[in-house]
This record gives structure tokens, C-alpha cells and sequence, in this order.
């Protein structure tokens, strides 16, 4: 199975899915997103197909924004904005917190 996690090494919850995925015997394609951010595109892509809004995706302490419009702008802009992590394989797409919803995607 392939997967692709937008990862950020630094976080406890990104490391964790990111083993799991491993462990699980998955091909992971790991995508920094703080040095490699997605496009707008590609996160309304994930977006849609995690079915969350952008609103969701964005990380708690991210500022406040009234559209999902605004919260790609927003996330396209400052990478550091958006949930992590973010994982997709070939039967969807999540942000992996708890880590063990990765589980879902298997």
C-alpha cells in the first residue's frame, strides 16, 4: 500500500503516524510540508476528499477566518496553519490525530 503523509518531523503526533504507517508495511512518500507546502489546489484537493472543510484542516491556534476560501489562502500562505498530520492512501484522506486513525486508511 502507498501512502503520503504531509509530515512535520519536530511533532510528537506527526512521528507517531508516520511509524505506524511504517510499521503497517506501507510505501510512505514523506512530504515536509513546512519546506515543500502543497498548493492551494492540493489542499482543496485533501480537503475534499478527507471530507472536512478547510476550516478543519487548519490548526487550532491558527488565526480565525471567516470562509474556506480564507482558510486556503491562508494555509497556501503559511504552511505552519494547517493540521498535522495529514495522511491519504488509495482509500482516503485524514488528518491522522489521534495517530491511530491512520488505521482507518490501511
Amino acid at each position: 500500500m502507498n501512502a503520503t503523509i504531509l509530515h512535520n518531523p519536530r511533532c510528537s503526533k506527526s512521528r507517531a503516524a508516520l511509524a505506524l504507517l511504517t510499521e503497517a508495511g506501507a510505501e510512505v512518500t514523506i512530504v515536509e510540508y513546512l519546506k515543500t507546502p502543497p498548493s492551494r489546489d492540493e489542499l482543496a484537493r485533501l480537503c475534499a476528499r478527507a471530507g472536512i472543510t478547510p476550516r478543519a484542516a487548519l490548526r487550532p491556534d491558527a488565526p480565525a477566518v471567516d470562509t474556506d476560501d480564507a482558510a486556503l489562502d491562508m494555509m497556501a500562505h503559511d504552511p505552519a496553519n494547517i493540521e498535522r498530520p495529514f495522511v491519504e492512501t488509495e482509500k482516503g484522506a485524514l488528518i491522522a490525530r489521534p495517530p491511530e486513525r491512520v488505521r482507518d486508511l490501511l
